[in-house]
């Protein structure tokens, strides 16, 4: 798994339309309705995270929680791993009522 072209970066991005790009990053946060669904949130995610040997940094803010992602393997770029989880986190935030 490498860094991804500019162009695919692009098609990933609208696949993940609450995320922002901000260089060689991608970055969410999402607003739970309460502090307590925050923590599943995150928990969701640290799962996922988990299960695709992938992490990302989490900010914990009452009830927002930001997430950013980016492959530090490849130097710190934007790889196929980073959207699939972005995906992922997306599902979690669903689930939990963001």
């Amino acid at each position: 798994m490498g860094r991804l072209p500019e162009d695919e970066i692009l098609t990933r991005l609208v696949q993940v339309p609450l995320w922002r790009r901000s260089g060689n990053v991608i970055t969410r946060t999402v607003e739970a309705p309460s502090f307590l669904a925050g923590i599943a949130i995150v928990d969701g995610a640290a799962q996922a995270a988990e299960d695709a040997n992938h992490h990302p940094d989490i900010d914990i803010r009452w009830r927002n929680v930001t997430f950013t992602l980016t492959t530090h393997d490849e130097g710190a770029t934007l790889t196929d791993k980073d959207f699939d989880l972005a995906e992922k986190i997306d599902r979690v935030a669903r689930e939990n009522g963001a």
